[in-house]
């Protein structure tokens, strides 16, 4: 674990981090949000994919990606045949929903970083799917369009790999499935982490 998230949480299991998460305090968000929204999938899943915040769905439901673009990334992912219940860990960077969902600030991204590392170090995936501009601002520290860097892998800690893709939102605005279409480019991308998925299988199986 990172030298802050042992500090906060040392000693605690991911249900203890996620009831001091619904508690949380440590920003304005707490003062609009209806649900603290923390992750749904497995807990012992390899891959997890990390969005931007929550929106009015998610803040009804207390579950990431739960609206229309959730629902689009459920639909990419199972045609992909990857099972997004027992494959997959959702969260995103920020975990009370933004008003009029605008973009998190830093301070609100920083207030929540203490639950997403806390999330990163005690699921421990072996690979992690960036959604869109803010998680791979969070996670990577790096500002380059998603265009430039979707569908590479980069190496992260302990021996993660992460990739950054486009957010399902985004795909909703651009409906082309042409190739070389934000979708198109999805649907690779979705491909070789099905590839991957399947190496880690098939070295735990030697």
């Amino acid at each position: 674990m990172t030298a802050s998230t042992i500090k906060s949480f040392a000693g605690k299991s991911l249900s203890q981090v996620e009831t001091i998460a619904k508690d949380c305090r440590d920003c304005d968000l707490c003062l609009t949000r209806d649900k603290v929204v923390f992750y749904r999938g497995n807990p012992q899943a390899k891959l997890m994919i990390i969005g931007e915040a929550p929106g009015a769905n998610e803040d009804a439901t207390g579950k990431p990606f739960v609206g229309r673009a959730g629902k689009l990334l459920d639909k990419i992912l199972e045609a992909g045949d990857i099972d997004v219940e027992q494959e997959c860990y959702i969260c995103n960077v920020v975990k009370c929903r933004p008003p009029q969902n605008r973009v998190p600030t830093k301070v609100e991204a920083a207030a929540c970083r203490k639950y997403l590392e806390a999330q990163i170090d005690l699921v421990k995936p072996k690979l992690i799917l960036l959604a869109g501009a803010t998680a791979v601002l969070s996670v990577l520290q790096v500002k380059e369009p998603i265009s430039h860097i979707r569908g590479k892998w980069f190496d992260f800690r302990s021996g993660a790999k992460v990739m950054p893709i486009f957010h399902p939102s985004y795909l909703l605005r651009n409906d082309s499935k042409e190739p070389g279409s934000p979708k198109w480019h999805m649907w690779q991308d979705i491909k070789l982490v099905r590839k991957e998925l399947d190496s880690l299988q098939n070295f735990l199986n030697s």
